[in-house]
């Protein structure tokens, strides 16, 4: 189950106006992510990666590489603050 969120995210973020050159937070991903699902649903998404995937493959590879990327970034645990 958790693969197949995960699969959602990548494919929102992917079809998202982000760019890797804007640096976003983990705020604005996370925005972005479900802005994107809001607007396309699961199968709309997935269709426009799709779309790019046979238009512009050397173009779609490197993207879904960031988005795969920030992804992990994001969706890393939270690792609690240790004091000594």
């Amino acid at each position: 189950m958790i693969r197949i969120v995960q699969d959602l995210a990548a494919e929102a973020l992917f079809v998202s106006d982000l760019q890797p050159s804007q640096c976003p937070s983990h705020e604005a991903v996370e925005h972005a992510v479900t802005a994107m699902i809001l607007q396309y649903g699961s199968d709309g998404c997935a269709a426009e990666v799709a779309v790019e995937f046979g238009d512009h493959p050397e173009m779609a590879v490197r993207r879904m590489h960031w988005v795969h990327t920030e992804l992990n970034e994001v969706l890393e645990p939270r690792r609690p603050a240790v004091f000594h």
